[in-house]
């Protein structure tokens, strides 16, 4: 007798041999268009389907959760982030989570050091300049940026992308400070010569660059609030490429219209895909650099999502707690 195969959702288009594997082990449902499902088709997913495969794109609230198919018991997040997803509501409908942990390490804290750099050396107005055809040669004082080396790089968020960050900046000579919930490891920050600061605000008064790399959760909306920017030197930059929600945005906006702040690299937003008009007028000027969240977007980290998806899904259809289960009390 051949045993039923679980009805699998994916909601977004994921790399093609992750596609395959998911039609060999699953009787699974792909996304036609690579296009964010409305919450009207989301529904409609969820009283079907056994397993949810959405992405960070996927906002699924209690609402939704209380319409789901009694079948329905597994989410398997395609994203290292889950809060896009109402965890709690979904452990009390009997629902597990999952997500895919440590595979964009490497992508995500490369990115980020990469913005460090496009921002302090102005490379985004170089390659303009160059485009449009409009450089008049060299000059000794024309496009200067900054050198970061020597500098005070502080990390909001020392986890494994804080960690990985950490040691891509140490070897460019940055000195590292971090600001975490928990203190890490003796070990860990005899490893990366980092100074811990418990007080956030004493922390982005005296850094030069500021990289945000913590989780976007209710304790962290806003984290970076108007208040707390006012903080920061006249010549500091801030980087983000965790959630844009971390940050005030209009407060943000402001201080680089009126140049309180050096400048600002940002891959997430806070309403994204919209982008404030005001942060593009910025980009324009040369005064941000912004990028469209590719911050994970490699192949090999797209495909390594998908294959934790897979070995979640299976995990828990044999009847065992699979590896990356998510807990509200884990956010």
């Amino acid at each position: 007798m051949v045993s039923k195969k679980p009805l699998v959702f994916v909601t977004r288009r994921l790399p093609d041999v992750i596609e395959t594997r998911m039609r060999e082990l699953f009787d699974t449902r792909l996304s036609a268009s690579d296009t964010p499902l409305t919450s009207s088709e989301l529904g409609a997913a969820m009283k079907q389907a056994d397993v949810l495969v959405p992405t960070v794109t996927d906002r699924i609230d209690a609402a939704l959760l209380a319409s789901a198919g009694e079948q329905m018991r597994l989410i398997a997040n395609f994203g290292n982030g889950v809060d896009n997803i109402d965890v709690a509501a979904a452990l009390r409908r009997g629902i597990t989570v999952t997500n895919t942990p440590g595979v964009l390490t490497e992508d995500t804290a490369d990115m980020t050091m990469a913005l460090i750099l496009v921002v302090a050396r102005r490379l985004v107005e170089g390659a303009k300049v160059m485009i449009e055809g409009d450089w008049p040669g060299w000059s000794p004082t024309w496009m200067l940026g900054h050198r970061i080396t020597g500098k005070r790089l502080g990390i909001i968020g020392m986890g494994r992308i804080g960690q990985a960050l950490a040691q891509r900046a140490k070897a460019f000579g940055l000195s590292i400070h971090y600001h975490n919930r928990r203190r890490v490891a003796a070990a860990v920050e005899a490893e990366l010569e980092a100074t811990y600061w418990e007080s956030l605000d004493q922390m982005l008064a005296r850094m030069d660059i500021v990289s945000v790399n913590c989780p976007h959760t209710p304790a962290t909306y806003h984290l970076l609030s108007a208040r707390r920017l006012k903080h920061l030197r006249p010549q500091a930059i801030v980087v983000n490429t965790a959630r844009g929600e971390i940050i005030d945005e209009n407060a943000l906006t402001r201080m680089l219209e009126a140049g309180d702040i050096g400048g600002a690299g940002l891959d997430v937003f806070e309403h994204e895909p919209a982008v404030q008009p005001k942060l593009l007028k910025l980009a324009r000027r040369g005064r941000v650099t912004l990028l469209p969240h590719m911050g994970s977007a490699t192949n090999e980290g797209r495909i390594e999502m998908g294959e934790k998806v897979i070995i979640n899904i299976r995990t828990f259809m044999d009847g065992h707690r699979p590896p990356n289960r998510i807990l509200p009390s884990m956010l």
